[in-house]
């Protein structure tokens, strides 16, 4: 099967992406709610940000940190992201974007060229193939 996303989008959108995550309690109007409705997108963007810099991808400014491992965690940060609002009971006041973004991280991740949906790619213990 081929990959839906290129390296080079998923690059892309590892930026945008990450910026949306961090700053989507301001873009959709829950900060002022605090906690965790807060908290978890602010540190899930952050985490996705740091990691595009440091990510394999065309636009890594690094390029430490293997493109498999990245795919694996964008999709555990949708998981995440997904179940937050239901996990720490948020869900009666601030949901959507929550799930939005995490589906939007979860696919990105699953359908990326070089994730593990693909084939698993085996690195040595430097990170190289």
């Amino acid at each position: 099967m081929k990959p839906l996303i290129s390296l080079k989008a998923h690059g892309i959108l590892d930026y945008v992406g990450g910026l949306l995550i961090t700053f989507s309690p301001w873009i959709f109007g829950f900060a002022k709610l605090g906690g965790a409705p807060l908290y978890l997108p602010l540190c899930m963007g952050s985490m996705q940000l740091v990691m595009a810099i440091f990510s394999t991808h065309p636009y890594g400014i690094f390029k430490a940190f293997p493109m498999q491992l990245h795919l694996v965690i964008d999709m555990i940060v949708g998981i995440i992201l997904i179940a937050a609002p239901w996990i720490y009971g948020f869900y009666h006041f601030v949901f959507l974007p929550h799930l939005l973004l995490g589906l939007v991280s979860f696919f990105a991740g699953l359908l990326t060229q070089h994730s593990p949906l693909y084939r698993l790619e085996l690195f040595d213990e430097r990170g190289y193939r």
